[in-house]
Formats: structure tokens, sequence, C-alpha cells
């Protein structure tokens, strides 16, 4: 399953790890995500929802 806000869409983002020696690999940070209960179109759904929409109460939890 993907690491994917099921609101916002928002998901890993990419980059490089960089040692003392400069030496570069690919490495990513990955989205804080959260298992939620919230109430969607009248029933309560299970959905994976990160941090910042459960701070912006783009979540109404159920």
């Amino acid at each position: 399953m993907a690491r994917v806000c099921d609101i916002c869409g928002k998901g890993p983002q990419f980059g490089n790890r960089i040692s003392h020696a400069h030496n570069v690999t690919k490495r990513r940070w990955e989205v804080n995500l959260q298992t939620v209960r919230a109430k969607v179109g009248g029933g309560n759904r299970r959905l994976r929802v990160c941090t910042n929409c459960i701070k912006s109460n783009r979540v109404v939890k159920a």
C-alpha cells in the first residue's frame, strides 16, 4: 500500500543522503501517516491521514 494521505494526497519526498566524504545515495522522507476513524458520507471509515490534515481539522473524527 502506498504511503499517501487519503485527504491531501501528500506522499514521500525524495532526496540524497550525503556523507561527510560527500558520498551520495538515495533516501526518502516518509509522510507521518496515522490511521484514523473518520466520518465520510454519513458513515465511518478508516483512513490513513497525515498529521498535517489532522491538525488543520480537515478530518472529522468519528
